[in-house]
């Protein structure tokens, strides 16, 4: 794992890796999309407006990956003291909070004509809006620990791990409460979603996960940069 904590040797391999994410997923992404909007037929409850579940779905899940990548580096922060999972963990940061604001808004907006209402306080829709401050916390954090120069790095960390917390409430509360929010339509090796849909929510799926996973090494060589500029400039500073 040590092995890709030198700067040069991670940038070296995220220059050729990161077009092998981002191509691909933005032509899956948007493929998918596109049959889901022009094939998929009307569901006969919901309409039309069942199509949004194409971006919804796939947002919802990646801002709760966001947080889970968030949690995971920052175990390896604190355990292995690598050198790259605070900055994993930054990069991860932001898009996930993107991905997570539009969970809410394209959510509302479907919720409108098939519940009545635009929001609702129930358990899946807090616990999803919590994550959305909490990655407001810690994006918060981890900029005043990099203008700190790294000091006190050790509590966005900590701040990552206890905010995982609640992403298995989120993944459960249409279990664990009554909500006007559908039950789990996927679960392991079964999915009550007809094939229609489902090929074209997994495949998007993919393709905005390939995208995300594309932004977060685009974001970290860009504070690598930012740190190697910071570096070469206190060194002359210095000198």
């Amino acid at each position: 794992m040590h092995g890709f904590a030198n700067p040069a040797r991670f940038l070296r391999l995220a220059r050729w890796i990161l077009p092998l994410l981002l191509v691909p997923g933005l032509l899956l992404s948007l493929g998918a999309v596109a049959w889901g909007v022009a094939y998929a037929p009307p569901d006969h409850l919901m309409g039309v407006t069942v199509k949004i579940l194409f971006i919804h779905v796939p947002c919802v899940w990646l801002g709760m990956a966001g947080w889970t990548t968030i949690a995971i580096s920052s175990i390896v922060e604190l355990v292995w003291r690598h050198p790259l999972a605070a900055i994993a963990a930054r990069a991860a940061a932001v898009p996930g909070a993107v991905f997570t604001a539009l969970g809410l808004i394209t959510g509302s907006i479907w919720g409108r004509p098939t519940w009545g209402t635009w929001w609702v306080w129930d358990g899946r829709l807090t616990s999803f809006l919590v994550l959305l401050f909490l990655y407001f916390g810690y994006i918060a954090l981890a900029d005043a620990a990099a203008r700190d120069g790294g000091n006190g790095g050790r509590i966005p960390a900590i701040f990552g791990l206890v905010g995982a917390i609640n992403i298995p409430i989120i993944n459960r509360s249409v279990v664990w409460w009554n909500s006007l929010h559908q039950p789990p339509s996927i679960t392991m090796g079964k999915s009550a979603i007809d094939g229609t849909y489902l090929w074209p929510l997994l495949l998007g799926a993919l393709g905005f996960s390939l995208i995300f996973g594309a932004v977060v090494m685009a974001r970290m060589r860009m504070i690598l940069a930012d740190i190697q500029t910071e570096a070469r400039l206190r060194r002359k500073a210095q000198g």
